[in-house]
């Protein structure tokens, strides 16, 4: 069985999909502050879900997962994730993701599960010295949501040597779009993605879209990123399983679709898929934002069998069939 922590949150839900549609029993555990229990019940329209509310820095909890279900690996999404909280308020950050990460490498130790993917991210990396960014980039996340993720990666290479624990940790880039079938998707609250955001302010009469920042030394001026399907970054998270399967060794991968794409070109994009006009305004620039992040993945590519098959425009599409639906 695959134990999914953060499995009713945006990527756990589609990596819980993968895993179900490729024929696993899944035990999803999450404390549902930002999942939501209407995923999970979708989830069980699919296969076989075991829901267990719980929180990861509660070590009973945890613990009684691992006592409760034969738990073969895990894939670890819970934890806080925007970055401008974390700079505001590091405190919840630190506690919550270290702290919680720890309870359940703790439990994994003492009920020997040796196997771990792990949702990292592009942001440890800080700014780009140079791009597309590959894994030999220098590491220097500028934001405390990056250095709880680099504290994380070093934790489990230390319990790699200690305890035999093996790790794949999953950097990626911006994940966007949704469920191909229109399932499950991205619903935040509050929303501080870009791509819901700028589709959220068509149906929403007093939501207007905002640019932060437009004098970043980027072409346009807004900032650069790498969009990546959020299903081609579930299909990782099995790869990554498998992996550590046929080979018992941890290594890192970069995600991303390996393409650039600045704000404005996103918005562009948004206004031809939907057809609609888009109210923006221009916004400073966000506390810990850095100007242009995108993937070099050729390494995941060369391991793990693994690429970004849709496109930026798929993801858009698959993400404005998903606000659609939210309204129904």
């Amino acid at each position: 069985m695959i134990l999914i922590t953060g499995g009713a949150g945006y990527i756990g839900s589609h990596c819980a999909i993968n895993f179900l549609n490729a024929g696993y029993e899944i035990a999803v555990f999450d404390n549902l502050e930002n999942g939501h229990i209407e995923t999970i019940n979708t989830l069980k329209t699919i296969g076989k879900v075991n829901f267990i509310k719980g929180d990861l820095k509660n070590r009973e909890e945890i613990r009684n997962v691992f006592k409760t279900y034969n738990i073969d690996a895990v894939i670890h999404f819970a934890g806080y994730i925007e970055v401008t909280e974390s700079v505001q308020n590091p405190s919840k950050y630190y506690r919550n993701n270290i702290i919680g990460s720890l309870n359940l490498f703790d439990a994994m130790v003492e009920f020997s599960v040796k196997y771990i993917v792990f949702s990292s991210t592009c942001s440890i990396y800080g700014d780009a010295k140079y791009t597309p960014i590959n894994e030999n980039h220098p590491i220097n996340p500028i934001n405390p949501y990056g250095k709880t993720k680099l504290i994380i990666e070093n934790i489990l290479e230390d319990y790699d040597k200690a305890y035999g624990i093996k790790s794949v940790c999953l950097r990626y880039f911006n994940a966007a779009g949704a469920d191909s079938k229109i399932r499950l998707g991205e619903t935040h609250s509050p929303e501080t993605h870009l791509i819901p955001n700028i589709l959220k302010s068509i149906f929403e009469e007093d939501k207007t879209f905002k640019i932060f920042g437009t004098d970043y030394n980027t072409p346009d001026g807004t900032c650069i990123r790498d969009y990546v399907n959020v299903e081609d970054l579930a299909q990782a998270h099995r790869l990554a399983y498998l992996y550590l399967q046929g080979n018992n060794k941890s290594d890192c991968f970069n995600l991303g679709s390996e393409k650039g794409t600045s704000v404005k070109e996103v918005f562009d994009t948004a206004k031809k898929i939907t057809g609609k006009e888009i109210k923006y305004q221009n916004a400073p620039k966000r506390q810990g934002d850095t100007p242009i992040l995108y993937a070099d993945s050729s390494k995941a590519r060369k391991i793990l069998g693994w690429q970004a098959n849709k496109t930026i425009e798929e993801s858009i599409k698959s993400a404005y069939e998903w606000e659609k639906f939210l309204r129904q």
